[in-house]
């Protein structure tokens, strides 16, 4: 297991960079096997690195796709997600975070979502191309998704602009349709915040000392 400060979802990219002892251990040893995987898992509380992490009880497991060297103390993985995972018991990190867990259902397709699915991914499109007017956001307006009905709503919940823990919301549905109005419903909350201009410093606080805004 990996616990990470983000959340993996089914059918989407990972990259990751590993330089700790006990994870570059973890990829040598799943290298030996036929398909290599391992399962990403959202921290609840604390930091990717050192250990001593809280973390969450859902997890995707990501397969290997790709392993280059990065110098001679840090290797660069690309992996995709798939299924996802729940932890029924986390074991001793000997020397890395370690679990028994088991395979939660996949999420069916249904052609009378259609519409919800069209209407989120107009959404969440939207306020992509509005909020990249203000910031740098990890995935463009434009990004493609896949023909696969099921494969594009991971994807589109991927590229949502959310917080991590709304993200896990998502990760944690358990129909297509609660994923897809799920998408809907936070991209919307989340659109007034991503949508805004920064703020300035100066004029929220009435500018600098001796500004005759101070009067």
């Amino acid at each position: 297991m990996f616990p990470l400060g983000t959340v993996l979802f089914p059918h989407t990219p990972l990259l990751l960079r590993i330089f700790e002892p006990r994870y570059l251990t973890m990829l040598g040893r799943l290298l030996d096997d036929e398909e290599p995987q391992f399962g990403v898992v959202l921290i609840a509380r604390g930091r990717e690195a050192g250990g001593g992490e809280e973390r969450e009880g859902i997890a995707t497991m990501a397969r290997i796709v790709k392993v280059d060297p990065s110098g001679t103390d840090a290797l660069h993985v690309i992996a995709v997600g798939g299924e996802r995972v729940v932890v029924d018991r986390w074991l001793d990190d000997d020397p890395y975070p370690q679990a028994d867990a088991s395979p939660l259902p996949r999420l069916t397709w249904d052609e009378a979502l259609a519409p919800l699915r069209a209407e989120a991914e107009r959404t969440v499109r939207r306020v992509l191309t509005r909020a990249a007017e203000f910031r740098d956001l990890q995935w463009d307006a434009d990004t493609e998704l896949s023909d696969d009905p099921v494969e594009s709503a991971w994807q589109l919940a991927a590229i949502a602009p959310l917080g991590e823990f709304d993200r896990y919301t998502l990760l944690r549905s358990t129909t297509m349709g609660g994923l897809l109005r799920g998408i809907l419903d936070l991209t919307l909350d989340v659109e007034p915040v991503v949508t805004a201009p920064p703020i300035d410093i100066e004029d929220a606080f009435g500018g600098e000392p001796g500004d005759p805004r101070d009067d």
